[in-house]
């Protein structure tokens, strides 16, 4: 248990006393869960009853900031009212909204995520939207079982503000970890090396991202040796719905609660009360049961059900499964409660009562409904593959009641649930801080040319594109900016941002996502650690383009195990202390967080940790990546003048902000980079990768090179700028140098050092060293004509568990003028199969167009992708519906996965591909032996395909792609004849527009770099690059044509 001895005797008085029985099992198991800190913050909740500020040289601007705080406290409460951290983390927020100054917050009993009210544009006209946000970690379950730890923290991520209706498109990670590179051996025992932690936790969490199709566009693993400890594994996420889609209702006697989604097992029973503890050398081998298993097929059901505005409208109340089960995420829906255990769908038998109570089982969500809306639910969910089964009604007692077998396993008063258990006091003392400059860094070297090349190499500076590009940063077709940008793709981005997603329309307005955060300077001061990690979030929201007004924070605190030591209470009381500074002297709230208070193994203890999550929005047009954009330009720095005790000049940084912003919106500043851990070479550096544009840098300032700078920014600028705080830095050259003074660092070598610290655990590319393809062009044209006009040509798309770019697909279609329908394909039960089976008949032989999208069906396993669906495309009645629309003049596309499935299926090469057996083409996985996202550039190599026909041979497109199987294979002979007839489309090409084999350009290392084929006669195309993901303002920081019009292409074949 995790309860204090104070809770059990709490417990104990209760049971005694009110109820005058024995607890069960079961109902201590959901005490010790609801009041576990995880689920209740009893650390954030502990009473303060006193605080001490040690004397020192940096006490009286503490002291300074505690009165600030308390006189918030003293305007939003009026009388006295227990201190906490909780309140601590909140008070501004509550100080904002009292002055009338926060009403963009939605306020509502349901808590599942941040939510704010914005306005979204939608073909030109301004609609209400709530914009909601939520970070979350899971740092222990990730320390023991990395991928699934790690996984789950998405999922568990995405259902807090999907259980809020809205529709999640964005996600963030946020890593810590002790030193990857460190030898296996020197492993401490009853741990897992740090190498195998980072690894397996990057592939669990990418995994469920790409599976459930969110894009996960910025990723950063922080280094620091007290992650030794506990792995820090964080991620946030944004999402959006219409207001009006929206219904917020108190539930009522008769309502009944739907549990909806995933079946119930025994993982993750105790996941709750387990990462609440201090982890200890027994954890590893006693507490894997505790990690729950992630099923990210069923998740995007969900997404799927609940992007309906029939479904939201129904729903009263919602709440995710995630700590605690069925026991929270029910039991916190209504005061009175009764719940049947028997209903609960399980992935097999023999679960006791308590383990269906407390079981941690992910995917499955809790929906209050009338009564009389209760079936048109359960058919709705039914129509998206899910399982929707009533569990519960609530009631007018206020108890809550489970039933298991026909009786009570438990049967509590909510008066008593509600106390949260027995409240801890504390009181709280706050170190003095060392007096030494935290911005001055010394980096070794016998020159500046020496410095730049070893800060470059510093582990939190070093490059980790290797890890990026494991995660699909191009799903759902909003990304703005692409985590590396330029002609190399080498420039960091500051800031996730995408376009929010309006279903079948067009927006400009975008979400920003930023964080901030240092560990160094927190491990030296928590109080200016979270002062500047707050600033950072701000400075990468206005480099990339946005104001700063508006912004609005959620924290993640992460902080060792505070036990009874008065002085480990001063670290997060002290970061609290430091973060109120900024947003109340900003006059912006943090109105969410999450907090993480187990970070000790033994004597070792994670850096104390608030990271900053900023979010805001801003109009696409104006965003900006970092990335010189041309030679001649003037570089500034937009200096941030700190004050003494290295307080931040607020005042300042705002006249910064303001600037920045008006000239980005005019055109002046075309782009942008905060200075961060690395100082003002980690920027200049990084803006010069992407496009291997340089500087001329002025040598008075190598002095400060290499110091600590937030809030200030470098910027690019066409015109001469004239600002008290804009230093003219030099301006940009191209002459892929990067000189200060008489020293001269080239940007290749440059680019050598920041990516080689992690290439052995995270490689970027394969084969370097392969040369170009001679072309092969195939130029006379389409062979087939179509006879049979059609005004709106019809396109169908099957959509499989784990389809998950069949939106994408469909705008693309329909604004390509076509008519589209989907089925989902059921196949919960052999009547399912058989009913889908028979309806997708119908669809093909009724449409002009079959599309198999692309996705990952089954986690793309057994051994490959696209296996689901080649067994459809091979079932008899499918395969004889195929055959009649092309018998009809038809065409039929694949993309990704569904490439894999025309090509499997004899689709793509009928007879041939039959008759060659073992040494038949395939698909196979990519050369570098990971997920790759990225840009590619790919070539049009033949005009034999309608797909192509309005397309010259030689065109190249600029496309996204997002696969771990991306790699085509076939013999010699086969390739020599596909190009002979045509049938080799398209190519992945080199910056000189090529054919190649390097793993730079063609990331499968696909043969002859072949990224897409069509069949004999050009009707059916499959390909694996995600044409779909196209729009307006996408991908800014990549140059080239980044729209392949084969959708209109399509349609057009047919007017």
């Amino acid at each position: 248990f995790a309860m204090s001895e104070k809770d059990m005797l709490f417990v104990q008085n209760y049971f005694k006393n009110e109820e005058n029985r024995d607890p069960s099992e079961t109902e201590l198991k959901i005490l010790d869960t609801y009041w576990s800190d995880h689920c209740r913050h009893t650390t954030f909740e502990t009473l303060i009853n006193s605080v001490k500020i040690e004397d020192g040289a940096f006490s009286e601007a503490i002291n300074k900031v505690f009165n600030e705080y308390k006189a918030s406290r003293e305007y939003v409460y009026n009388y006295d009212r227990p201190m906490t951290l909780m309140d601590m983390a909140t008070i501004i927020g509550k100080e904002q909204r009292k002055k009338g100054l926060l009403d963009d917050l939605e306020v509502s009993d349901e808590v599942n995520a941040c939510s704010v009210r914005v306005k979204v544009d939608v073909n030109g006209v301004d609609e209400d939207w709530l914009l909601m946000f939520k970070n979350e970690t899971h740092n222990h379950p990730t320390e023991i079982e990395p991928f699934g730890g790690a996984s789950t923290c998405l999922g568990g991520a995405i259902r807090d503000p999907l259980s809020g209706r809205a529709y999640v498109y964005q996600a963030m990670r946020i890593t810590g970890a002790a030193d990857i590179n460190e030898k296996i051996e020197d492993t401490l025992p009853n741990k897992l090396p740090q190498q195998v932690i980072s690894r397996t936790a990057a592939k669990g969490y990418s995994s469920y991202g790409n599976q459930i199709g969110v894009a996960s566009t910025y990723l950063k693993e922080i280094f620091h040796s007290g992650y030794k400890a506990k792995r820090m594994e964080a991620g946030a996420i944004v999402s959006a719905v219409k207001e009006d889609w929206v219904r917020r209702e108190k539930p009522i006697a008769g309502d009944v609660i739907i549990l909806l989604g995933g079946k119930t097992g025994r993982d993750g029973c105790g996941g709750a009360t387990g990462s609440s503890r201090e982890q200890t050398e027994d954890s590893f081998t006693t507490s894997s049961a505790e990690v729950q298993k992630g099923n990210p097929p069923e998740e995007r059901k969900i997404v799927r059900l609940f992007r309906k505005e029939e479904v939201t409208k129904l729903i009263k109340k919602c709440n995710d499964f995630g700590a605690g089960g069925v026991s929270v995420a029910i039991g916190e829906l209504a005061d009175g409660l009764v719940i049947d255990l028997d209903k609960v769908p399980t992935k097999y038998n023999g679960l006791s009562g308590t383990e269906l109570a407390i079981s941690e089982s992910q995917e499955r969500m809790a929906v209050v409904v009338a009564k009389e809306d209760e079936s048109k639910f359960i058919k709705l969910a039914d129509e998206e593959n899910l399982d929707a089964v009533t569990v519960a009604v609530v009631t007018e007692e206020r108890r809550l009641i489970i039933n298991w077998r026909g009786k009570h396993v438990a049967n509590i008063s909510r008066d008593f649930l509600n106390t949260n258990g027995v409240r801890n006091e504390t009181n709280v003392v706050v170190e003095s801080i060392e007096n030494i400059n935290p911005f001055k860094r010394e980096v070794k070297g016998d020159s500046i040319k020496d410095k730049f090349m070893n800060n470059l190499k510093n582990e939190n500076i070093a490059s980790q594109k290797g890890l990026v590009e494991m995660f699909d940063s191009t799903a759902g077709a909003t990304t703005v900016l692409m985590p590396f940008g330029g002609k190399y793709q080498l420039t960091e981005i500051e800031a996730s941002i995408q376009k929010i997603p309006v279903e079948n329309s067009e927006s400009n307005t975008a979400s920003l996502l930023t964080y901030g955060y240092e560990p160094n300077i927190s491990s030296w001061s928590p109080f200016h650690g979270a002062m500047y990690a707050v600033i950072e979030s701000i400075s990468k929201i206005v480099a990339s383009g946005s104001k700063y007004q508006g912004i609005r924070f959620s924290f993640q605190e992460f902080f060792q195990r505070l036990g009874n030591d008065h002085k480990n209470w001063g670290k997060p009381f002290a970061a609290l202390l430091g973060s109120i500074h900024v947003q109340k002297n900003f006059g912006l709230p943090a109105i969410g967080g999450k907090d993480s208070m187990s970070g000790t193994f033994n004597d070792i203890n994670v850096p104390p940790t608030l990271i900053s999550f900023a979010v805001n929005t801003e109009n696409a047009n104006n965003i900006i990546s970092g990335e010189f954009k041309k030679e001649g330009n003037y570089v500034y720095l937009v200096k941030h003048n700190i004050k003494e005790n290295y307080m931040p000049n607020i005042e300042e940084l705002k006249e910064n902000y303001d600037f920045i912003y008006k000239n980005i919106v005019d055109k002046k500043i075309i782009s942008a980079y905060s200075v961060k851990f690395g100082g003002i070479a980690e920027a200049i550096a990084k803006m010069s990768f992407g496009n291997k544009i340089g500087i001329d840098l002025d040598k008075k300032y190598s002095d400060i090179l290499f110091d600590i700078d937030y809030g200030s920014i470098v910027i690019e600028s066409n015109v001469e700028l004239n600002n008290k705080n804009a230093l003219l830095l030099g301006k940009t050259n191209n002459s892929n140098e990067i000189k200060i003074g008489n020293e001269i660092i080239n940007i290749d070598e440059a680019i050598k050092a920041w990516t080689s610290l992690y290439e052995s655990l995270y490689p970027i590319k394969v084969n370097e060293d392969k040369e170009s393809i001679p072309t092969r062009d195939y130029k006379n044209g389409i062979t087939i004509i179509n006879k049979n006009k059609v005004v709106k040509p019809k396109v169908f798309i099957p959509i499989f568990p784990g389809s998950n770019t069949e939106y994408d697909t469909i705008k693309a279609f329909v604004n390509a003028g076509a008519e589209v329908s989907s089925k989902v394909f059921k196949n919960r039960t052999k009547e399912n199969i058989i009913e889908s089976i028979n309806e997708i008949e119908k669809e093909i032989i009724n449409s002009n167009i079959l599309l198999v999208a692309g996705g990952f069906v089954f986690g793309d396993e057994p051994e490959g992708a696209g296996k689901f669906e080649t067994n459809l495309l091979l079932n008899e009645q499918v395969r004889t519906a195929i055959d009649k629309l092309i018998n009809n003049d038809g065409l039929i596309l694949g993309i990704s996965n569904g490439f894999h499935a025309l090509l499997e299926s004899g689709l793509l090469l009928g007879d041939i591909y039959k008759t060659l057996g073992v040494g038949r083409p395939t698909i196979t996985r990519n050369e570098i032996d990971r997920h790759v996202s990225k840009i590619v550039n790919t070539r049009v190599s033949s005009n034999l395909s309608p797909w192509l026909n309005n397309m010259e041979v030689g065109t190249v497109h600029s496309l996204p792609v997002s696969f771990g199987f991306g790699k085509f294979v076939a013999n010699e002979k086969l390739i020599d004849e596909l190009f002979k007839n045509g049938q080799i489309a398209t190519q992945y090409v080199d910056n000189n527009n090529n054919p190649t084999m390097n793993g730079e350009y063609n990331p499968s290392g696909s043969l002859y770099a072949i990224e897409g084929i069509t069949s004999k006669d050009g009707r059916v195309f499959g390909k694996m690059a995600n044409s779909e993901r196209t729009g307006n303002n996408l991908y800014k920081n990549i140059t080239g044509n980044k729209v392949q019009n084969i959708f209109e292409s399509g349609v057009k074949y047919f007017k």
